[in-house]
């Protein structure tokens, strides 16, 4: 098993305005930057990769590739977003920043084992931030219990009929 997460990467249209926003509204450091102008394969490209650290060492990372279209789907937050694991203050902070700024802001949300407060990032990613509540170390630990809970939900969905 892979001891942790190192970096998730993602695209982004401007580098500058997603460092404010990751530096300055979340309060992710900018840690290191990385331009690209020639691929492992020898090819020409200008992209900017830039890494914002996490407490626990681990970063979200972005890359910006002017010369490469970068159209956002707009997506449902079952299809992506980002949780970050936090606390009641940082949220405190994090949510008096983006209002400042006029970032899209939804809950918090009590989802019974984390409460959890969204942010849209400027690339139109949903930036959640997840304050565990008690219930969570129970309902992470025990993976046998996840694992018959995920075969029974599989069994019942592949009983019922397609949907259009």
């Amino acid at each position: 098993m892979p001891a942790r997460l190192h970096h998730m990467a993602f695209r982004c249209r401007d580098s500058e305005e997603t460092r404010a926003f990751y530096e300055e509204v979340i309060g992710l450091p900018l840690a290191a930057v990385l331009p690209i102008e020639e691929t492992k394969t020898g090819r020409k490209t200008h992209v900017m990769h830039t890494f914002f650290e996490l407490r626990d060492g681990s970063f979200v990372a972005f890359f910006e590739a002017p010369d490469q279209p970068f159209v956002f789907k707009a997506q449902h937050d079952f299809d992506l977003h980002m949780a970050l694991e936090s606390d009641a203050e940082e949220v405190e902070r994090v949510t008096a920043a983006a209002k400042a700024r006029g970032v899209e802001i939804r809950g918090p949300v009590d989802h019974g084992f984390i409460r959890s407060s969204y942010f849209r990032d400027p690339n139109g990613y949903v930036v959640e931030l997840a304050v565990k509540l008690p219930a969570q170390a129970e309902m992470m630990a025990d993976h046998g219990k996840a694992r018959a809970a995920l075969d029974a939900w599989r069994e019942a969905r592949n009983a019922q009929p397609a949907l259009a």
